[in-house]
């Protein structure tokens, strides 16, 4: 026998058009969407869910989170000091914690693991129903060059002997077209979603700088390419201008983060239906300038905070104002518990990016960018019950998506719980 759940909206955003509307419920049959509308016949055996003093949206997704570490305060000891198996856990940690904050669905471009298939196992398990989670997407391996962004044995650099041994440990991480080639294909055979290339520096490592490119031509062509025939996308960490163009050229997918863009940059990305996920939290005390705040930051990253200042104040504006496919991500490895996704929104909100531009983000578009907007993403017939709520004012209350006040994911319904440091 079917199972029915009658939702009682208060307002819904129903992840299409820029409004909440009212007045309206969902009813839920097993784990889709049966119908949404103002007059809906309620079923005598459904459950019925009263969220009249809520506003009612698509279950959010987040589409860059680092899912396996514990703690953002020790995840560079976490990269040495923990097991695989440790890193496995703190991913299943992750993905119950995620979707008790409302994000019944995020992306994980590839870790700090050092084989990075214990994602696919959580991944597998929470699909079969063996534990609970966010839905997850992933690349389990970004792929990178030694000295890279990528390359997590930076942190023994003063130490050689020690730093090729951490360094031979990530597979993923080598030289030349052929091998490039090859680690895509691995990917792709134990089940990657789409490739991950670190293509420039960044700003949480040590000996890399956002400005340099970390693979060669040839390099980040043979990746694309060997995707691209193998039926997955790429996306890229990039930074500067001259390298978004170049992977545009090659032509890449996404790219992550994209901080330093121009107007000219921004154009090609449309032109070329380019997505991207600009991923505002790592660089808040910057962009909106707290040089108290920036103190309590690890040297390097410190450091090019204040060194790429203007540039990233300068970078946010042309984000804000394009007319970009801007998905919804946090990449909380340096600010945040990985899982407080919500976070993110506050960061659009004091950009000036507006309410349902965000929530498009984190809904709609987010659902496209990880090709599965047939089943999530929207509030339809047909998709996925993935479906949230929240009590705190969306369009005046930045810290809104920090307090979760229902989740439902394919027709279940998960207990909620609030942002760690929300104090009220």
């Amino acid at each position: 026998m079917s199972k029915y759940t009658y939702i009682i909206c208060g307002k819904l955003y129903n992840g299409i058009d820029a409004e909440f509307k009212e007045g309206y419920k969902i009813l839920v049959k097993d784990n889709k969407i049966e119908a949404v509308g103002r007059e809906i016949p309620q079923p005598e055996t459904a459950e019925v869910v009263d969220l009249s003093d809520a506003t009612v949206t698509p279950g959010m997704i987040d589409a860059h989170m680092h899912m396996d570490y514990i703690d953002w305060h020790t995840i560079r000891e976490e990269v040495y000091t923990t097991s695989e198996e440790a890193k496995t856990i703190a991913i299943i940690r992750t993905a119950q914690k995620t979707l008790s904050r409302g994000f019944t669905t995020v992306r994980h471009p590839g870790g700090i693991t050092s084989n990075g298939f214990g994602v696919l196992d959580v991944k597998r398990a929470i699909e079969k129903g063996y534990i609970t989670g966010s839905r997850i997407v992933a690349a389990p391996r970004f792929l990178c060059a030694a000295g890279s962004h990528g390359d997590l044995s930076q942190g023994f650099a003063r130490n050689p002997e020690l730093s090729n041994i951490a360094q031979n440990l990530r597979l993923s991480l080598g030289a030349g077209k052929d091998f490039f080639a090859n680690a895509v294909r691995e990917e792709i055979k134990y089940g990657a979603d789409f490739i991950k290339i670190m293509a420039t520096g960044g700003f949480f490592t040590p000996y890399d700088n956002p400005s340099q490119q970390q693979m060669n031509d040839e390099e980040l062509k043979s990746i694309m390419d060997t995707a691209h025939e193998w039926g997955k996308t790429v996306t890229a960490h990039v930074y500067s201008v001259n390298h978004m163009q170049k992977l545009i050229k090659f032509g890449i997918d996404g790219m992550e983060h994209c901080s330093l863009m121009d107007e000219e940059t921004a154009q090609m990305i449309i032109d070329n239906d380019v997505y991207v996920v600009p991923t505002f939290c790592p660089y808040e005390e910057a962009v909106h300038y707290d040089p108290v705040m920036i103190q309590t930051k690890q040297k390097e990253y410190r450091i090019k905070l204040e060194y790429y200042k203007d540039a990233l104040q300068a970078g946010r504006e042309v984000i804000k104002n394009c007319k970009c496919k801007l998905g919804y991500g946090t990449d909380m490895v340096a600010t945040h518990q990985n899982y407080e996704s919500g976070y993110e929104f506050k960061a659009w909100m004091e950009s000036g990016m507006g309410t349902f531009r965000t929530l498009h983000a984190a809904t709609k578009v987010n659902s496209e960018i990880l090709q599965l907007e047939d089943k999530i993403g929207t509030l339809e017939p047909g998709k996925y019950a993935d479906i949230a709520a929240w009590k705190r004012d969306l369009m005046t209350d930045p810290y809104a998506l920090l307090d979760c006040a229902f989740v439902m994911k394919e027709g279940v319904i998960y207990p909620t719980e609030k942002c760690e440091e929300l104090t009220d």
